[in-house]
């Protein structure tokens, strides 16, 4: 069982992460705070697994105060602002959970949390994303996905095994499914899973022969996980 709080300055995104959780039997929500320093207090007394911690705050941002933690719990973000994602990064957060947060995210988010705490994974089914190609909606696995292409208005996803996906959508829109710790987007025009990069060459980053520049906006999200994950 995971143990949680969520902190937010808004009381309606705390309203609705106390429902997503009331639907996970694997995370019990213990308490809620709109205020960093109430939740500070009772971190002190009443130690956590998990804290949901919104980014832009009042009194400090979320990444500062959970930097300021003595004792840090695993942490995944929440906020409405995807150009926080890199912020994400450099505290190792689980997950980036973009507002409104769809459950399947939640879940994934909460999956990848059990992985850390070595708890049973629910079900036998590796994390997958339902995309719309085709008039028809297609399941993915995220462990196939050799990389993701953007095209102007249009993605392509490239599977292992099977014939690439062309799905009407925006880069940001694709990356938004995917968990901030298993994909990186490198450049305008590719999204990689982190997993299946085997080498790194000046500004190219590898996938076995295949090669993918990485571009000068993504340059720092690009190094700082590269040096967290010691690729």
């Amino acid at each position: 069982m995971i143990k949680a709080i969520a902190i937010d300055d808004e009381p309606l995104a705390l309203t609705i992460l106390e429902h997503l959780c009331s639907k996970n039997t694997d995370v019990v929500l213990e308490k809620t705070f709109t205020s960093q320093q109430e939740a500070l207090n009772y971190l002190e007394k009443f130690p956590v697994d998990l804290i949901f911690l919104d980014i832009q705050m009042p009194e400090n941002d979320g990444v500062s105060f959970y930097k300021s933690l003595k004792n840090k719990p695993l942490v995944i973000f929440t906020t409405a602002f995807d150009s926080y994602a890199v912020e994400g990064f450099n505290v190792n957060a689980v997950d980036y959970l973009l507002k409104p947060i769809a459950y399947e995210r939640f879940e994934t988010a909460v999956e990848k949390v059990k992985r850390l705490k070595q708890l049973p994974v629910s079900g036998v089914e590796d994390p997958f994303i339902l995309i719309r190609a085709d008039y028809k909606l297609n399941k993915i696995y995220l462990k196939n996905i050799l990389f993701i292409e953007g095209l102007d208005d249009y993605i392509q996803i490239h599977i292992e095994g099977k014939s690439k996906i062309v799905a009407r959508m925006s880069m940001k829109n694709i990356m938004e499914q995917l968990p901030l710790s298993d994909f990186i987007r490198i450049h305008r025009s590719f999204i990689i899973p982190v997993q299946r990069i085997t080498s790194v060459q000046s500004k190219f980053i590898f996938i076995n022969e295949q090669e993918f520049p990485v571009g000068d906006t993504y340059k720092t999200t690009v190094l700082q996980l590269l040096t967290d994950k010691k690729i």
